[in-house]
């Protein structure tokens, strides 16, 4: 007997998974992920409840998804650039202005992680979780740049850019983006200048 289209095999991704993951992406960025059914994410991925059953074991697994999905995707932007960038202070640079970039976009609605944390506060929830895996990570990458470049405390240098980055999330998407953008480049800068 074989395997239905959408059930996915050994190394193989399943088309209805990622239609779901898509439309889950672009409803809950949008939208809210309080505002947003499943029935509404099945809809709109064209999905019927069975499968959607068969990818995830239900809203919170959708979130815990779209939230690794997005934190994946972000892994693999820094690692690029890590492999083009090898000087940690122009790296840290970089990040400052991709970030600066982010929010000056069309459709920013501010952090997806930020965001998600809000909806979620309670911390053992499976959503604050994937929330928190990413900024631990994400801490770490500009801890170990911030040491390379020979900071004089890298902690909390790395502590410094998260708060200028979430600081830049919310102000990029409450005020003017632009502005917002040239603090953060500014702040980081004066972090590295400041070693």
């Amino acid at each position: 007997m074989s395997k239905p289209k959408d059930t996915p095999g050994p190394g193989r991704r399943s088309e209805a998974r990622e239609r779901l993951l898509a439309a889950a992406s672009r409803l809950f960025y949008t939208e809210g992920i309080r505002a947003v059914g499943v029935d509404r994410v099945m809809a709109e991925a064209d999905v019927a409840r069975g499968t959607f059953y068969r990818h995830f074991q239900g809203k919170d697994d959708l979130v815990r998804a779209y939230l690794e999905a997005k934190d994946q995707q972000i892994r693999t932007q820094l690692a690029a650039a890590g492999h083009v960038i090898d000087d940690p202070s122009a790296l840290l640079a970089a990040v400052a202005q991709g970030i600066g970039e982010e929010l000056c976009g069309p459709g920013f609605r501010g952090c997806p992680f930020i965001n998600a944390a809000a909806e979620y506060p309670e911390r053992d929830s499976i959503v604050h979780q994937a929330v928190l895996t990413h900024r631990d990570w994400f801490r770490q990458v500009l801890r170990d740049a911030f040491e390379q470049a020979g900071a004089a405390d890298p902690a909390r240098s790395a502590d410094a850019m998260m708060a200028l980055r979430d600081g830049a999330m919310v102000a990029g998407y409450l005020g003017d983006p632009q502005s917002a953008s040239r603090t953060l480049a500014h702040g980081v800068t004066a972090l590295l200048a400041t070693g």
